[in-house]
């Protein structure tokens, strides 16, 4: 302590530990949904790696010693029972990170009915139901951690993908909403925002090409890859976070802060 200030210092690396909590991670497979597997799980979690593909599911699970599980995330009976299967499986449910989204990309004149619903389905959908079902289990406890996925794309403008960007706002919204509610419980809920990253997705769709325009556009000059939303996501839902809620971290390598933005991605 000093002469004014004999406040307790804490073990900050300690604060960062998942040691002995059980994590449900919804697109645990590939891109950015793997990367947060491993960083939960280098943090001592253990991990339900959900996914809609058997063969990810399995394959992240036997990288990180986890639990593989297969449902279609936009049915709520489906979500409602891998939540209890995760508590079941796990003894008790700590955390959740929903990873799922992704944007079809056509002007707005052209967007279909089909694309705005199936937008809303892959994007919204899905972190309602795991908010209700996971929320539910946390606030029994009395503390837990929510994280979602978001994207610059619903704080910004979001040509041709229109459908996307509003769903993507549509779920901070929802992020402040739950976190309000939530809050008294001990349960916090926080988002993390990516601007374009390097996934096997985006990878394909762009191309090198791409990938020069991306990088030349970032004030770091580099496109971002899944690792820095995976770090983005263990700290939020770490106890370095934790009096952290309802708040969005956009991590987009400072183009955000930069006029005019890109057309496309």
């Amino acid at each position: 302590m000093t002469s004014t200030d004999s406040s307790p210092v804490p073990s900050y690396p300690d604060q960062l530990s998942l040691a002995g909590k059980g994590f449900v991670v919804v697109g645990a497979g590939q891109g950015i949904g793997r990367q947060t597997t491993h960083a939960l799980a280098q943090a001592g979690a253990r991990v339900f790696c959900i996914d809609a593909v058997e063969d990810l599911a399995k394959e992240i699970a036997e990288e990180v010693g986890g639990i593989p599980h297969v449902i279609d995330a936009t049915k709520r009976d489906e979500v409602e029972e891998s939540v209890a299967e995760a508590q079941r499986q796990l003894g008790h449910v700590d955390g959740l990170v929903d990873i799922i989204g992704m944007a079809r990309y056509e002007p707005f004149l052209e967007t279909s009915d089909e694309t705005w619903d199936w937008t809303f389905d892959i994007v919204l959908r899905h972190a309602f139901f795991f908010g209700q079902a996971a929320g539910r289990v946390m606030a029994d406890a009395g503390a837990g951690s929510i994280v979602y996925i978001a994207s610059v794309s619903g704080i910004t403008s979001a040509p041709l993908h229109s459908p996307y960007g509003a769903a993507k706002a549509g779920l901070m919204s929802l992020v402040r909403s739950m976190a309000v509610e939530l809050g008294p419980e001990g349960v916090r809920v926080n988002a993390v925002a990516p601007g374009v990253v390097w996934t096997p997705r985006i990878s394909q769709f762009l191309g090198e090409e791409g990938r020069t325009m991306q990088s030349e556009n970032s004030p770091l000059r580099r496109v971002a890859e899944p690792k820095d939303i995976a770090a983005a996501a263990l700290f939020l839902s770490s106890d370095l976070a934790g009096y952290i809620t309802g708040h969005t971290i956009v991590v987009d390598g400072g183009v955000g802060s930069k006029f005019p933005y890109p057309m496309g991605l």
